[in-house]
């Protein structure tokens, strides 16, 4: 399958619960990690949820 890099580029402090959770869902613990997960539309809902936290990098 085809995998997603995401990175984390603005902090979590400030965000709702749900949405620190999901990011450690992610492995997304650290400002500026990056991550490769898998390409499924879960994965693509997580990342519509902190959208505005991450970075799909090609």
């Amino acid at each position: 399958m085809a995998t997603i890099k995401i990175k984390q580029t603005k902090s979590r402090i400030g965000a709702p619960i749900d949405q620190k959770r999901t990011l450690d869902a992610m492995g997304l613990r650290k400002l500026n990690k990056v991550v490769e997960l898998e390409d499924t539309p879960s994965v693509r809902g997580q990342i519509r949820k902190v959208h505005h936290l991450v970075t799909v990098i090609d």
